[in-house]
């Protein structure tokens, strides 16, 4: 049976952040939090399962230009290969810089630097957004006459690179920190800090930001998170947070050509107030502080439940009928928002815990074609209108220790 083996990066991945974890403990620093890991891996976790249905696309436009529009007949050989990454990693900067400078690039590009720790799990901060308008820059490419196949191959590569850029438990490491983007170079790309702001923006080559007069070196120590820190663990919130901020300030912007100067502005220019309006608007939190082993236990549940399906999910994806995989994904992404309403302590968690299980109920019904589930959904439904409010309250008991969120 055919299977996808790419799936096996995730334990591989997963076995590397434990590693971590393990010596950060060892060595008594505070390196990884509960919230901060949920949410970094929930961000990871959506970006793996929408590229699953997104690849295929990526590849077919990759091939399209190559076939109509090359510039050149490229061959693979050991030289090509090399251009290729040299290339791949050229663009790289340019569209990663311009993702820091222009606020519609930003407002995909912000959801990976909104940690406030640094860690291997802060690789996974990658939005399905962001490949979109990656794959706008590495379109270039195929054009020159790169085909798909070895563009695709070297992306891969160039992917797996930074994740290992992601920790505060490696130094700098002599001469390389010459060559290649080491953690020490990353570490001040996601710093805070006024004097490392829109510096490093390589991904596997350093010379680009000394070429181009965007390097500093690693000397005061780095911290990490937005200039103005999010402190928000919603999946949502941190998704399109920056998003409804632009468009709410494009909206109040009178005139085409200044609304269209915002959209491709700095980030420095959207209205930094907006933000504290929308939170005020959309994000109610509990004022219920939620410690109980219960309650990281519910979350860590669900969490390794999901990675577990992604992990089926990749390894056996030519074999899932497209409307398994269609529910299969609709089910993971309800479980990442709602594990993020969970740390949030949103009010209409109980709401996206019946959504999963009316999905779930879906899946059985779809796969076994029993008549009788659909009566028992009937009468679920029922108890489920009648007993809500019983429901809630041991609920909300179970979970935070109160019959309800103040």
């Amino acid at each position: 049976m055919d299977t996808n083996w790419l799936a096996y990066a995730i334990p591989f991945f997963l076995a590397l952040i434990g590693l971590e974890y393990w010596l950060t403990k060892r060595q008594g620093k505070a390196y990884f939090h509960f919230n901060e890991t949920v949410a970094n891996l929930s961000t990871g976790i959506a970006e793996r399962l929408l590229d699953v249905f997104a690849a295929g696309l990526i590849y077919g436009f990759y091939d399209y230009l190559h076939q109509r529009f090359a510039l050149f007949a490229i061959r693979p050989t050991v030289w090509s290969w090399v251009a290729l990454l040299l290339v791949t990693d050229f663009v790289w900067y340019w569209y990663h810089r311009l993702g820091h400078q222009v606020n519609l690039f930003w407002a995909a590009h912000v959801v990976h630097h909104q940690s406030e720790e640094f860690n291997f799990t802060v690789s996974a901060r990658i939005t399905v957004f962001q490949a979109i308008i990656r794959t706008g820059f590495w379109s270039v490419l195929p054009i020159l006459g790169f085909p798909a196949g070895m563009i695709t191959t070297i992306l891969l590569v160039h992917g797996l690179y930074p994740f290992f850029l992601h920790t505060r438990t490696v130094g700098k490491l002599g001469w390389l920190e010459y060559v290649l983007v080491t953690p020490s170079h990353h570490r001040v790309h996601h710093a805070n800090n006024p004097q490392y702001l829109d510096k490093n923006y390589g991904d596997v080559f350093i010379i680009w930001d000394k070429l181009f007069g965007t390097f500093a070196e690693e000397t005061d120590e780095p911290t990490y998170g937005l200039t103005k820190q999010l402190k928000s663990h919603s999946f949502l919130w941190q998704q399109f947070h920056f998003l409804l901020e632009l468009l709410v300030a494009v909206w109040r912007t009178p005139g085409f050509g200044p609304k269209l100067k915002l959209l491709v502005g700095r980030p420095d220019t959207v209205d930094a107030g907006i933000r504290a309006e929308l939170e005020a608007r959309l994000l109610q939190r509990s004022t219920i502080v939620a410690n109980r082993g219960r309650f990281r236990g519910y979350v860590l549940g669900q969490l390794v439940g999901v990675l577990l399906i992604l992990f089926v999910f990749l390894l056996l994806e030519q074999h899932i009928p497209g409307w398994v995989q269609a529910l299969t994904a609709l089910f993971m992404l309800l479980t990442l928002i709602n594990m993020g309403a969970l740390l949030e302590q949103r009010r209409w968690v109980l709401n996206l815990e019946l959504a999963r299980l009316l999905v779930l109920w879906g899946l059985l019904y779809a796969a076994s074609g029993v008549q009788m589930l659909i009566v028992l959904a009937y009468i679920g439904g029922l108890s489920w209108w009648v007993y809500q409010t019983t429901i809630r309250r041991y609920y909300f008991t179970f979970l935070y220790g109160s019959p309800r969120l103040a």
